[in-house]
């Protein structure tokens, strides 16, 4: 067995430029020559493997499938609910492409810390949120703070009915007035009152302070960047 072993091996061809690697075997161009001609035998999916998908359930950190995910992640001290949610996805569908659920799954929820912060400012101050979008709107038109009907219902995007029934109740409660225009009496305006200054006045101070709060983990720079960034986002809607 032995002789016969050495005598095959005598009849080999030999090539001076193969060596062998102890890490990747052997090399040169006849150990080139024989891969290419194993791959050339392997699957399409095989010779162009796919990114691996998320190790077995065993604690072992994961690697997303899209790198503009960020591979690294925050530390865990800076980790929040959304990290949690985005890297079981992951685990579930490593296929998905999971950075609009990054986004808009914190816009959502600072949503709902806006909105509560919004209540709590108004109903310190005594105005319902519907009444707040009426009374800004006519306070920032400047003196003598007041519009028509007909702009008060294209700044607060409602119907033409729910701007006459909140015109009503807010008059009713002493917050605006409707007089006629001197310069045609057909014309009505919806004026703010003294005492509907004074509640959106107060209610935009402890909004903006309570706002304030919300952006309080970051500096000014980032602030500009957060700025900036949604408004790229939102002029793609506004421009449709």
């Amino acid at each position: 067995m032995s002789s016969n072993l050495k005598r095959m091996s005598a009849r080999r061809p030999t090539n001076p430029g193969d060596r062998r690697d102890p890490i990747v075997g052997p090399t040169g161009p006849r150990a080139e020559n024989m891969r290419s001609r194993q791959a050339l035998a392997l699957p399409d999916d095989a010779r162009h493997p796919q990114t691996p998908g998320p190790p077995e359930r065993s604690g072992q950190p994961y690697t997303p499938a899209h790198p503009d995910d960020g591979q690294l992640g925050p530390p865990a001290e800076r980790r929040d609910e959304v990290d949690r949610i985005v890297e079981a996805w992951r685990r579930e569908r490593p296929d998905l492409h999971t950075m609009p659920l990054h986004v808009f799954s914190r816009v959502t929820r600072l949503a709902r810390h806006l909105d509560l912060t919004r209540r709590k400012a108004f109903t310190e101050h005594g105005v319902e949120a519907w009444e707040f979008d009426v009374l800004s709107a006519l306070r920032r038109a400047g003196e003598p703070y007041e519009l028509t009907p007909g702009r008060l219902i294209a700044e607060t995007l409602v119907s033409s009915g729910t701007m006459t029934n909140r015109i009503d109740r807010m008059q009713a409660h002493g917050l605006v007035v409707r007089a006629a225009d001197p310069a045609d009496r057909r014309v009505v305006q919806v004026r703010l009152t003294a005492e509907g200054r004074r509640r959106v006045d107060a209610a935009m101070s402890a909004l903006l302070a309570s706002e304030d709060e919300l952006l309080g983990g970051l500096d000014d720079t980032e602030r500009a960047v957060l700025r900036d960034s949604l408004r790229t986002v939102l002029l793609h809607f506004d421009e449709a």
